[in-house]
């Protein structure tokens, strides 16, 4: 399998992308968990939960579309 630069270049910043995204999606999770009155183990365990989940989420969606390709 030959692959251009152009193309792992590409891979590499949807990467990036998707960690920053999954990573704003927990901190907002446990930021709106505690807001709402959780101790703070509670609102990390939810903030963790979410970033695994989006990450999930993400990673298998952005398979999918490289599979389509």
């Amino acid at each position: 399998m030959n692959t251009s630069p152009t193309h792992l270049t590409l891979l590499v910043l949807l990467l990036a992308v998707i960690a920053l995204f999954c990573t704003l999606a927990g901190a907002a999770a446990g930021l709106l968990a505690r807001i709402d009155g959780a101790t703070y183990a509670t609102a990390l365990l939810r903030g963790a939960v979410a970033f695994a989940g989006s990450a999930t989420l993400s990673l298998a969606l952005l398979t999918f579309i490289l599979a389509a390709l």
